[in-house]
């Protein structure tokens, strides 16, 4: 490994060492977090679902959530991901897949609310609308509406991601790698 190698695979100064954080000061493109799984934080909830290679590309393919159908079987699939990285003792690709879960949980979760995936509103008073009443005297009343009902589809989606994220979280398997990996990174 050349010096330069060696730079971009040491997190940056302002960095701290024993955290637990996710550190995205690192260059993602540069590292193999298989080979390197001391570099991994587990951050907080879906950090890094996107950066930690090579498990993004085992995973990603996997992942859709457009139907039931679709969810129930990218569910299954990611989660036997999930298994055959416990099954390896490799909490990072363990964990990726885990995030991956509750990423569709959560992006389902969205749609459901929101038709557009956005869930930002640009209104200060988001999920309620107000409409304008005139009444036969004059009077101008505001009748507040409740948002569109959520998407009933995505919901069901967001459930199936849901109990598979849940059964992936609370793997014993799962928890005692996560032990190791924390007692690991600690030593560091």
């Amino acid at each position: 490994m050349t010096d330069n190698e060696q730079d971009s695979l040491t997190p940056k100064p302002d960095a701290k060492p024993f955290s637990r954080s996710f550190d995205f000061s690192l260059d993602f493109e540069k590292i193999n977090f298989r080979k390197r799984p001391e570099l991994y934080r587990i951050g907080r909830g879906e950090d890094g679902v996107l950066l930690v290679q090579p498990y993004t590309s085992e995973i990603s393919p996997f992942w859709q959530f457009e139907d039931e159908a679709q969810a129930t079987e990218s569910s299954a699939k990611i989660f036997a991901l999930f298994l055959d990285y416990l099954e390896k003792n490799d909490f990072v690709g363990a964990d990726m897949a885990r995030k991956f879960l509750l990423m569709g949980y959560t992006r389902a979760r969205r749609y459901a609310h929101h038709k557009k995936g956005t869930h930002k509103t640009g209104r200060k008073n988001k999920g309620v609308t107000s409409t304008v009443k005139v009444e036969p005297n004059d009077a101008v009343i505001a009748e507040k509406q409740p948002r569109n009902a959520e998407d009933q589809v995505k919901a069901a989606v967001a459930k199936i991601f849901k109990d598979k994220s849940d059964q992936a979280k609370l793997n014993p398997k799962y928890i005692e790698l996560k032990e190791q990996f924390n007692e690991l990174i600690r030593q560091d």
